[in-house]
């Protein structure tokens, strides 16, 4: 079963020079190219996918019927061919039979088979093995393909009933009436060659816990058909018999480990309707390499045990069994099959349990620790959603005690007293628990004491008991997690390695666990720290701290649709379900005030610049863009507008108008979303219009984007208007504009065929196409014939709305609460891919069991095509402000969620940097490379410094594994040094530090196995930082562990000094943008990445590097300043009326998003000196000197107004904003007044 591309290259490499040689060589099913060695007398594989034999084309048409029937179909030749075979004369037939029959001993794998295939082949075809010439040879002992074992029953079951009468008379154990049933999923190759110990001490520790276990196997690969046929109830087929499913096989239900069909694994998951949890047990590593990694899982095992699995919907990949070192047979690990079977029992019992009695705890973040922060959440308005959640239980029978009237109500009563409610001291104390109480329930406790000291420690304790903060309702408790607890120690922060929990936050989980007896917890929102405190990155041991802190409490956990890589985290180290929450709807940001006139100006222009009136206001168009700060986007002529050309004076236009154009069509997510809320019919028009704009030749059928289909409808090509526009032509700004307005009204007037009277979709409404069908004109067709596109392609224009139908339908099904609710009645989740729903609209209905991708199919073909864009315009870009010169190294960030989202677009661009192509394997998988010449290249081959994210380092492993060789494979080639940056440095590298060539290009970069982020984020959220060079120190201290492809199972190894010296030769840093929803204000991510500072301290000549920034949020790829960037950032969230009023709807959390912005303009002044100091003038007249603005945020959320005063003064203190005394004294002020609010001071 070979069926990873470099174990395959290595027994190629093994056995090719040696099998003309052999007498026989046997290989079993694997990849074409191993089994292409196979030999036996006249039989050979040698044309193995290669020529249309009958047997490739046997196994074509099986395979196209869906892998089931190929599996069953390959096991019956398996078992007829040989007897049929036995009858042909020829010799030929004779070896083919031969070999089928060793695969059937082979199959059968017990001892004696074993030596009987041996004897076989000995007997045919070696020479000296002649004594055997009269010996018989058994047939192969045959075992049943699929049944029921149990370790000790007299035989194997092929028959559930039978299983059963057995079971039910067994004299050893005696099992209560409704006692839950799991069912288990078993190799059946561990079971016909005797390794099966792991797999009985999984049955007997169910057993002992009280539960009846049906353990089934299969011999193929496909286990859907034994599940359906084993796992429902005999008396009624329609109904599962088992309360949960653990697959103790660690593959994908169908299809193994070389092709998956997960439609139909959903299908039969889908149809049983149970939990569904996939153990794992250890295959590529012995149980001491495993247990002194920091790593955990070995790469290969994570992308082949988990990632798969997961696009089943397989929960919570525990290893239940290790490997022995001397004999490679597997052992059971006692203490995590007790957390697997005392977890999988507990999914069961969800099913069991009366819902008046059933217990859940919903815990809440308070994230950073400051008193206007409990509820934190990416997106959401969380008690506002709780409040939904409640009301939604409260239906479904559960004893929620007396509910609050309001949502407002419910947080006041979580966050206590109503006058210092947002004093996080002063939160509602639901339970004291005693030192003594917390050292008996605790069993890890001792372990804390190395960071903490003894317990209570000085965190979440009133110095004598650990206090858990929240407040219950009936059975249901709504819980605040505390903190990492080090985020305002600027020398904790320093540390390489993230720091333990505290005593308080262990006691909060021990509380729910053991005190509270909750029967499921759900985590609410994006995102917590149990999820990122330290341990192995997969396949925990019960030393790492998420595993310890869980327990066994079934985890539920609210994640946001377009974060599927942190979700991931969450699934892998937290064993949550996580269940999508769809992020709020898009609008376009709009144009406010002075840039509304500016708007008006250029309107007027456009209808007078003939006139003698035009020059006057070109000249009025400088002034107020001057005003509106844009001359640092835009070049404005210096002199009067007279004293240039009409063609110069369309150009400064065309440019002001095209910046306009992009502040205006900006996508903003307006306000918060309400889990269970779907938007309404105006909400969704701007994600519509998105969706719609982009050219999808990957959907059947394929279809082209509206913009392409209006262009061409004028006989012009999109993609030469998106260029020329870009360069600030007037006339293609202007038609580029025409057909996003016209865009946006055909998609509007298609969605106002649905609409019920209160604004929202009416789901009974929503098949707009099924009402139209011939009655009357198309919507979108009353749209265009007012504007120049009537002639748009009729048929090309229906297929784009025939699929926006389809996603309108997606947007309103709501499955958020019900997906909750299922989950809670221990039913399955139904999996679904996380990302950007504009990208992917497979991400809606939300509400799905989120899972990120398998992580060896990127990149894609089409990702690597939109990273050579973003590449080459990205060097254009910077040999135009550095003299023609090419840059020598780009230092730039990889992120999880946007690999995921763009299927690898930014680890493509890594890659095409260095000139180096990525390329799928016989499989389909990528993980081979190929250099691309430097005649192909036209340009040299350019250094990289790759900082990965601690996320992404945890899911693409196998990535950083392609990125360093790619790397080293470009270091390795013999050119000339201009033209090869990577060997350039290496080997200047190599002589400072004497090291080898090969390891001085070391370029893939992140933290220590199990910690996250440099932390500058947490310094500069609690202001605990003192200068910039501490900032830079956490940035060295934290990032500087290096991947190492050849030695890919150790982990990350702490290389500061190549990192340091790979810094000093950085020319640009870059990051990429991908998604509207999250920009780099919106989340403190970017800028705790950023090393513009740091480099510039790094290099010998001081030299700031360029920053850029690539945004492929809409179909045209831009490449703009990082300073650019920022100040679209702040046109279009911060400072703009449309956003932040949008926010203050949203109240308490509302208040909270628009500090945040704030605090992270500042980490952007603290990280790379890239913000203009009328950002910071603009954000004070927006919000201090507005005295009704300054009233509602004292109101809404004092101390998230407190903190914005501060950020105000600490962004004048650390001289990143020049003012006035009167402005700074007005600060000082107000700083007092809101402090004295919050004290309670009249």
């Amino acid at each position: 079963l070979i069926f990873i591309e470099e174990l395959a290259d290595k027994v190629i490499d093994a056995v090719q020079p040696q099998r003309e040689r052999l007498d026989a060589c046997l290989v079993f099913p694997s990849m074409p190219a191993v089994m292409r060695l196979n030999k036996l007398g006249s039989f050979s594989m040698a044309q193995l996918g290669q020529s249309k034999s009958v047997i490739s084309s046997f196994m074509k048409k099986k395979k196209q019927q869906g892998s089931g029937g190929f599996e069953e179909a390959m096991l019956k030749l398996v078992r007829t061919l040989p007897s049929v075979l036995k009858y042909l004369p020829s010799d030929k037939a004779q070896d083919a039979r031969n070999f089928m029959l060793s695969l059937q001993y082979w199959l059968g794998g017990s001892a004696e088979n074993l030596e009987n295939f041996l004897l076989t082949i000995a007997k045919a075809y070696v020479p000296e093995a002649s004594k055997l010439a009269s010996v018989q040879i058994a047939e192969p002992v045959v075992f049943p393909d699929a049944g029921i074992w149990h370790p000790m029953a007299p035989t194997m079951y092929e028959d559930l009933k039978e299983y059963l009468n057995w079971y039910d008379t067994r004299r050893d154990m005696k099992f209560e009436k409704d006692a839950p049933v799991v069912g288990l999923v078993l190799q059946r190759t561990h079971l016909v060659t005797g390794d099966e110990a792991h797999y009985a001490a999984t049955v007997m520790d169910l057993e002992a816990r009280g539960a009846k276990v049906i353990p089934i196997f299969a011999g193929g690969l496909d286990f859907s058909g034994p599940c359906k046929k084993f796992f429902f109830n005999p008396l009624n087929m329609s109904k599962s018999y088992v309360d949960c499913v653990v697959s103790l096989t660690g593959f994908a239900l169908v299809g193994g480990p070389a092709r998956q069909d997960h439609p139909k694994a959903i299908e039969t998951l889908k149809s049983l309707n149970v939990p569904y949890m996939v153990s794992l047990p250890l295959v590529f590593q012995t149980t001491e390499e495993w247990s002194d990694s920091s790593l955990g899982l070995h790469p290969v095992q994570v992308a082949l045990q988990v990632a798969l699995p997961e696009l089943d919907g397989g929960l919570e990949p525990i290893i239940f069994s290790g490997r022995d070192s001397r004999t490679g047979k597997s052992h059971a690990l006692h203490d995590r099959i007790e957390a697997v079977c005392d977890r999988a029992i507990k999914w069961a019992e969800l099913r069991k349990k009366q819902v008046r009695d059933k217990k859940v705890c919903i815990t809440v973040f308070s994230f950073p620790p400051d008193k206007g922060n409990v509820g934190t959440a990416a997106y959401l308005n969380v008690f506002g959603s709780i409040y939904k959640v409640l009301k939604g239980l409260q239906d479904e029978g559960y004893d929620v005690g007396a509910l609050p009237e309001t949502d407002k109500e419910l947080m006041e009563s979580v966050l206590n007293d109503t006058e210092a409610r947002f004093n996080s001291e002063d939160l509602n104390v639901a339970y004291k628990m005693s030192v003594p109480e917390y050292k008996k329930l605790c069993l890890y406790q001792e372990a804390l004491e190395e960071n903490w000291g003894p317990a209570p420690g000085t965190l979440n304790t009133n110095g004598e008991d650990l206090l858990v903060f929240g407040k219950e309702f009936g059975n249901v408790f709504i819980g605040v997690q505390p903190t990492f607890g080090y985020e305002g120690d600027p020398m904790r922060l320093l540390f390489s390695k993230s720091a333990s929990p505290h005593h308080g936050f262990a006691a909060y989980y021990t509380f729910v666990e053991h005190v509270f007896k909750a029967d499921a917890v759900l985590h609410f929102g994006t995102h917590g720290s149990l999820e990122f405190m330290p341990g192995k990155q997969v396949g925990m041991s019960d030393g790492c701290y998420p595993d310890s802190l869980i327990g066994s409490i079934p985890n539920l956990y609210y994640y946001a649709a377009n974060n599927p890589s942190e979700a991931t985290i969450a699934k892998r180290r937290s064993y949550a379900n996580t269940m999508s929450y769809l992020t709020p709807p898009a609008e376009n940001a709009g144009l406010y005030k002075g840039l509304k006139e500016l708007s008006e100006l250029v309107a007027s222009y456009q209808g007078l610049k003939s006139s003698n009136r035009g020059i006057a206001i070109v000249n009025s168009i400088v002034d107020k863009a001057i005003q509106c700060n844009l001359d640092r986007d835009v070049a404005l002529p210096e002199c009067d507008a007279k004293e240039i050309t009409e063609e110069e004076r369309d150009t400064v236009v065309g440019s002001v108008y095209k910046k306009l154009i992009e502040i205006e069509s900006r996508l903003l997510p307006c306000g918060l979303h309400v889990i269970g809320c779907p938007p309404s019919a105006e909400e969704a028009v701007a994600t519509l219009v998105n969706i719609a704009s982009i050219d999808r030749p990957e959907v059947e059928p394929p279809i082209l984007g509206l913009p392409q289909i209006l262009a061409k409808s004028v006989n012009r090509d999109i993609e030469e208007i998106y260029r020329l526009s870009d360069k600030g032509n007037l006339d293609d700004v202007n038609l580029l504009q025409d057909i996003t307005m016209a865009c946006r009204e055909a998609v509007t007037e298609f969605v106002n065929e649905s609409v019920a009277k209160d604004g929202r979709i009416d789901v009974a409404f929503v098949d707009i196409l099924g009402k139209l069908s011939g009655a009357k004109e198309d919507p979108w067709v009353r749209a265009l014939n007012k504007t120049a596109f009537k002639n748009a392609n009729k048929e090309e224009m229906e297929k784009v709305f025939n699929y926006l139908n389809f996603c309108l339908q997606q947007v309103v099904k709501d499955a958020e609460l019900d997906s909750l609710m299922k989950a809670l009645r221990g039913e399955y989740v139904e999996p679904g891919p996380g990302g950007d729903p504009i990208r992917n609209p497979d991400v809606l209905p939300t509400g799905k069991n989120i899972h990120a991708l398998d992580p060896q199919a990127i990149p894609t073909s089409a990702a690597v095509q939109s990273a050579q864009v973003v590449v080459e315009r990205l060097i254009e870009r910077q040999k135009l402000d550095n003299g023609g010169a090419y840059p020598e190294t780009i230092a730039l960030v990889l992120w999880g969620t946007d690999n995921i989202k763009t299927y690898g677009e930014s680890l493509a661009q890594v890659m095409l940097m260095v000139g180096v192509r990525p390329k799928p394997d016989a499989l389909g998988r990528v993980n081979k490379l190929e250099l691309i010449p430097l005649e192909e290249l036209g340009r040299p081959r350019i250094d990289v410094v790759v900082n990965c994210s601690g996320v992404f380092r945890d899911l693409f492993v196998n990535q950083m594994n392609l990125l360093d060789r790619a790397i080293k494979l470009a270091a390795e080639q013999d050119e000339p040094p201009e033209m090869n940056f990577v060997r350039k440095h290496a080997i200047e590298q190599a002589e400072e530090l004497g090291v080898s060539v090969r390891q001085a290009a070391t370029r893939i970069f992140s933290n220590a196995s199990g910690s996250y982020s440099s932390n500058v984020n947490l310094a500069v959220e609690n202001s605990s930082w003192n200068d910039e060079a501490q900032l830079q120190d956490m940035y060295l201290s934290r990032k500087s562990f290096a991947f190492d492809s050849d030695t890919p199972g150790a982990g990350m190894a702490e290389s500061k000094e190549i990192f340091k010296s790979a810094l000093k030769t950085v020319d640009v840093t870059f990051q990429n943008l991908d998604s509207s929803e999250i920009s780099l204000t919106d989340v403190s991510h970017y800028f705790d990445s950023d090393p513009t500072n740091l480099v510039e301290g790094l290099r010998e000549d001081g030299k700031k590097p360029a920053s850029f920034i690539a945004d492929t949020t809409t179909a045209n790829a831009q490449v703009r300043t990082l300073s650019e960037t920022v100040r679209l950032d702040a046109r279009t969230k911060l400072l703009n009326p449309k956003w932040y009023e949008g926010m203050l709807s949203s109240g308490y959390e509302g208040a909270r998003e628009i500090q945040k912005r704030l605090t992270n303009t500042l980490g952007w002044s603290a990280t790379s000196g890239q913000v203009d100091n009328w950002v910071y003038e603009d954000t004070n007249a927006t919000f201090m000197e507005d005295e009704e603005m300054r009233n509602r945020l004292m109101e809404t959320n004092p101390s998230s107004f407190r903190k914005m005063v501060a950020t105000m003064l600490e962004a004048n203190g650390r001289g990143y904003w020049d003012t006035s005394e009167e402005n700074l004294d007005r600060l000082r002020q107000l700083y007092q007044e809101v402090e004295d609010k919050i004290e309670g001071v009249e």
